[in-house]
């Protein structure tokens, strides 16, 4: 659920939430920059594709099977729309102003970030061959008084994914929140959880879910059939191990810019972002990271009891379970989900869900669905409303959303900006 940033790794005698902080990060709205982080896939292959959906436990064919793919109204592999989310290919594009750049020094410093959800609007699909470029800019905040810390910021970042072509694939609106240093650890209401533990007849119970479930795959789901109220079936994920974190790694993300480096490669890193490192029990400078894997860095940094899973790892989940109902043929448009409650290591998540609402707009035949994430404490931990494009038996297969004309011509204007840096670059 959380993300550890560097300045949370150090020790600060400032960690308060500031006028001057809500001030400068109000300034920043609205001023776009390209991503010039290489994440650790910048091109959609059949083999990233496949590697990423199975990081999050999706064996759908339509994402690991080229041949069986190619059967399918894609006419060949696509990836899961929120592979997205760990893509992207080094953009060129002009700075802030240095009065923007200015404001972002030390914004924030000392302040936990936990990210708690998003919201994603997809235009057309990833294939291999893809290069998905990025460029993103704060799109809003907001102050709140909150139970776990003192004074709470709700940040908003939106990110707009393209392809080599320029074409939109997708935007991401992220909400972090953050909360004060000194207000999490005092104010924990965490502390009293304590690690589940399972028996053979609990962990028999999860695996009949797994029995159960599947992806629709090829039989399409007409909109005709779909009603209101409707069951979306049951998925589970875990217990979460720290297999779970290492293979969601091995899949695709790699936690850029700060990175998860090793040996040379590491102390190079470490030489970057010294405070993204701090020390475990062997002395060794190690990671702030592995908060996700590390009980007692957990408890220090960020007052939790147990380490605890991210929260894009979260979306991969919600995504696979709108992905296995909507079938082959189908298009999710948009999900929004909040990230209510941490998932610690050990903890199950079982997700449901319902159909709320059906519709035709612009010629689309469009479904809404509702869908929640309980704890095997009965805990509700994640909720998330998404639209689904399903074919219709009297009006033919899905048409893809439209990009906004605003949208599409500054991801076009980026993307032609980036092109003559390269040349400029090229010409030294």
């Amino acid at each position: 659920m959380a993300t550890t940033a560097p300045e949370e790794a150090a020790e600060h005698t400032l960690a308060v939430i500031t006028d001057d902080d809500l001030d400068r990060a109000r300034a920043l709205i609205g001023a776009d920059v390209a991503v010039r982080d290489r994440q650790y896939i910048t091109e959609a292959t059949e083999d990233s594709i496949r590697n990423f959906a199975q990081s999050a436990g999706d064996d759908n064919p339509l994402y690991a099977d080229p041949d069986y793919a190619a059967t399918t109204r894609w006419g060949g592999q696509v990836a899961p729309g929120i592979m997205a989310a760990v893509m992207n290919r080094p953009m060129l594009g002009d700075p802030l102003p240095p009065e923007l750049r200015a404001m972002k020094k030390g914004l924030f410093r000392g302040i936990h970030v936990f990210v708690s959800g998003s919201e994603w609007q997809w235009y057309r699909p990833i294939r291999p061959g893809d290069k998905i470029y990025s460029f993103e800019g704060e799109d809003g905040i907001e102050v709140k008084p909150s139970e776990f810390a003192g004074r709470t910021v709700n940040k908003f970042l939106r990110t707009v994914k393209l392809n080599q072509n320029g074409e939109v694939v997708a935007t991401y609106r992220k909400r972090s929140i953050l909360t004060e240093r000194k207000a999490a650890k005092e104010k924990s209401k965490y502390g009293a959880i304590e690690s589940a533990q399972w028996t053979d007849d609990a962990i028999a119970a999860i695996d009949t879910i797994f029995e159960q479930e599947g992806p629709r795959g090829a039989e399409p789901r007409y909109f005709e059939d779909v009603a209101i109220g409707d069951a979306m079936g049951t998925m589970a994920k875990g217990p979460l191990t720290v297999t779970d974190i290492i293979v969601f790694h091995a899949g695709g993300y790699g936690f850029v810019p700060y990175g998860l480096l090793s040996h040379r490669l590491g102390w190079r890193n470490r030489q970057r972002i010294p405070a993204f490192y701090m020390k475990n029990a062997m002395g060794v400078p190690d990671t702030a990271q592995r908060v996700h894997w590390d009980t007692e860095l957990s408890q220090q940094t960020t007052g939790n009891p147990l380490p605890y899973d991210y929260g894009v790892m979260r979306e991969t989940w919600l995504y696979h379970f709108l992905s296995d109902w909507t079938g082959d043929d189908g298009f999710i448009v948009r999900m929004y989900d909040e990230v209510r409650k941490f998932n610690y290591m050990g903890d199950v998540q079982i997700f449901t869900g319902k159909v709320v609402d059906k519709r035709e707009e612009q010629g689309r035949w469009l479904v809404d669905v509702e869908i929640e994430s309980k704890s095997q404490r009965d805990v509700v931990c994640t909720i998330c409303r998404a639209t689904i494009a399903l074919p219709s038996r009297a009006n033919g297969p899905v048409i893809l959303p439209d990009v906004p004309a605003e949208l599409q011509l500054r991801a076009t204007q980026m993307l032609q900006r980036h092109g003559d840096l390269v040349k400029a670059k090229q010409a030294k």
